[in-house]
């Protein structure tokens, strides 16, 4: 399979450690090194804008989705390739899953893991198969590693689909693990209109 346009999820704050920061940097530039569009929330606050900065320095293109309440907040990143306003948060999430082949999650908060869960759950109906990574800077992404890890061992995961979550600490190491993902054998068990 492969990529073209990389969604990242990120907080909308830039977090308490340089290493987030330092990290959402090193993510965009990568991007932008391989080719491949960023497509995230559209928005340049936080690690989110860190994000879009750093591909649009290094000359990629980036492409936000923003809902129309937080762009009339004027929180939207006025610099992007492109920016699509939409209506509603679900209308948001539902157009990057469209214009992404593969998910990366940055830290962030609740936003953060519910996008990013809900790609992985989609990968685990089978709507989709595309890649899903955590960018585990400084060890963030643990406690939720090891919640995987306990759905698995508790019997509520099956162990083909944990395969659906990739993670690595560095972004080059990270990129390269998602373009050599080759998706479980999984039964679809719902159509994407059933959702």
């Amino acid at each position: 399979m492969g990529i073209k346009r990389l969604c990242v999820f990120c907080g909308s704050s830039i977090g308490n450690r340089p290493s987030y920061q330092q990290a959402a940097i090193e993510i965009g530039a990568a991007l932008a090194r391989n080719n491949f569009e960023l497509v995230y929330g559209g928005g340049h606050v936080g690690l989110m804008g860190v994000v879009a900065d750093a591909v649009l320095m290094n000359g990629g293109r980036a492409i936000g989705v923003i809902p129309e309440h937080l762009f009339a907040k004027e929180l939207a990143h006025k610099k992007l390739t492109e920016l699509r306003v939409v209506a509603s948060m679900h209308e948001r999430k539902a157009m990057m899953e469209e214009l992404s082949d593969a998910f990366i999650a940055l830290p962030g908060g609740y936003g953060t893991y519910e996008e990013f869960c809900e790609m992985l759950t989609w990968g685990q109906l089978g709507l989709h198969q595309k890649p899903c990574g955590l960018l585990n800077v400084d060890g963030f992404y643990d406690s939720l590693i090891d919640l995987f890890e306990n759905a698995v061992r508790e019997g509520f995961v099956h162990p083909e689909h944990r395969q659906l979550v990739i993670d690595d600490s560095n972004p080059d190491v990270l990129i390269q693990r998602l373009l050599e993902f080759k998706p479980p054998t999984i039964t679809k068990w719902i159509d994407r209109d059933e959702t």
